[in-house]
């Protein structure tokens, strides 16, 4: 094997320097988006917040990352992960300075809604790393980062905490918030001026219009429009927390405009997509240049489990292990963090199976795994050892995040030049499954909130039948007409 045939983690040069910047930019998402968890008491306390609105701040968290992810992965396609990645981690530090500095609930939830944005950043570096690495090391890039990347959320339920002691008295965790936005500030820089979007002489494969997604059947552009709505449908159920049924933060009147307009916004949507692709009604798509959208439809349900209960348990985890075991807040924080601690393994561990033992197989074991996992996590209670409830913890973190780095270990693979694109509409439906989670965990126990994951995985092992597996190559069009071909196995 050649020395460009491996992936060595202690290289800085070529490949390998695109994946350490890009991860450590997705690190430093990861722990702006998630500064607040491992703070909330502290920020209950010094906002004065009822239980009811800090579950509320956890839904808007995410909440905001669903149209975000799409929209980014379509700049991306267009303008390239560099421009892209840099401007969301200078824009994002506003909203993170915002919540910082709150002094009310309201202003708190502003901030925490616009700080979801930073969430989408996911999806940039997956488009970057699939330009750098071939296909039969793209499963293990892709999972060291997100895995790596991901790891994020622990390093602030970490070091968060402690920083805000350090500083002291109750404005410590505003000081501990704002240092997450300097970084994201400064990183900003750091990632302009050190990557380039493909290796040297290399082609960046640009989609033909900005707006919406290319399909290449008219039963794929059926099942784009349904694949559409749960994302609109994951918004409205969001709008209707806010509303008088839920926490009385936005009146009747708005909460009926909100739903208006997301039913506008669809519509608008639906005809975007029509705009794209009404060529293929009249003119089908020559075999060799198809691809098939029911691929990127399995991959949304699949990370819908996965990636949407990571997010939630991530986001409710401490609170979890305060009340059933009566620790105090730094104790849950760390505690807690073992449950996204297995992301430095798990996430690659998963892509790597994947390279080779395959993308279907490994996606079979591991959705059925969490299953499991999660129905275990379902009768914790007091009466268990701490200790074996936080090996329970970690023994399904394994298989949730191993199964995110197999889904996107495929997602490069469908249609390079769609990359952004699939991987920011899968993306987003993690964060539907995240609102549609925090939703239940706000009506019900934590036992059954985890048995509804549980239920969910098991539809998501159903809708696995009916991927295939990437073989052979796919096809792209240069700049001048010709016809290149990219390798998928």
């Amino acid at each position: 094997m050649s020395e460009s045939d491996k992936i060595n983690l202690f290289s800085f040069t070529g490949k390998m320097r695109a994946l350490h910047l890009s991860w450590i930019a997705f690190f430093i998402t990861f722990v702006v988006w998630f500064n607040h968890a491992p703070l909330v008491t502290a920020i209950a306390d010094s906002l004065s917040l009822s239980r009811e609105q800090l579950k509320t701040l956890l839904i808007l968290n995410v909440a905001l990352t669903i149209p975000a992810r799409v929209i980014i992965g379509m700049l991306t396609d267009r303008f390239g992960p560099r421009r892209v990645y840099s401007a969301l981690l200078a824009l994002c530090s506003i909203p993170c300075f915002m919540y910082a500095l709150a002094d009310s609930f309201i202003q708190a939830a502003i901030a925490r809604f616009l700080l979801g944005t930073i969430g989408a950043g996911f999806v940039i570096g997956i488009r970057m790393v699939s330009e750098w690495f071939p296909a039969k090391q793209l499963g293990t890039a892709e999972g060291i980062y997100g895995g790596w990347g991901n790891f994020g959320s622990a390093a602030a339920a970490m070091t968060l905490p402690t920083i805000a002691l350090l500083f002291g008295g109750e404005d410590g965790w505003r000081y501990a918030v704002g240092l997450t936005g300097l970084m994201s500030l400064a990183y900003s820089v750091i990632y302009y001026m050190s990557v380039t979007d493909t290796p040297k002489g290399s082609t960046y494969f640009r989609p033909k219009n900005l707006g919406g997604m290319e399909v290449t059947s008219k039963g794929d552009f059926a099942l784009l429009l349904i694949m559409k709505i749960p994302m609109y449908a994951a918004l409205a159920l969001l709008t209707w927390k806010l509303s008088p049924q839920g926490v009385s933060m936005l009146s009747a009147e708005i909460a009926t405009s909100l739903y208006i307009g997301l039913t506008l916004l669809y519509l608008l949507d639906a005809w975007k997509a029509w705009q794209i692709n009404k060529e293929i009604f009249s003119k089908p798509v020559p075999t060799i240049h198809q691809y098939k959208f029911k691929q990127v439809a399995v991959l949304n349900v699949l990370y819908f489990a996965t990636f949407g209960s990571e997010l939630a348990v991530v986001s409710m985890l401490p609170l979890f292990f305060m009340d059933t075991f009566e620790l105090t807040p730094v104790m849950a924080g760390l505690v807690a963090s073992a449950y996204a601690f297995m992301n430095l393994m798990s996430r690659p561990g998963g892509g790597l199976i994947s390279d080779r033992f395959g993308r279907k197989a490994t996606l079979l074991v591991l959705t059925a795994g969490l299953s499991v996992g999660y129905a275990t996590m379902s009768i914790i209670d007091s009466s268990w050892p701490l200790v074996l409830a936080v090996i329970a913890a970690m023994t399904c973190s394994f298989f949730v995040q191993a199964g995110e780095g197999a889904v996107f270990a495929v997602v490069p693979l469908i249609k390079r030049r769609l990359t952004g694109q699939v991987a920011g509409m899968t993306g987003a439906y993690g964060n539907v499954g995240a609102v549609f989670y925090l939703t239940v965990l706000s009506l019900v126990e934590y036992q059954t909130f985890f048995l509804v994951i549980a239920g969910t995985a098991v539809l998501g092992f159903m809708t696995l039948l009916f991927l295939e597996e990437p073989k052979g190559q796919m096809t792209e069009v240069m700049p001048d007409g010709t016809v290149t071909m990219i390798d998928v196995s």
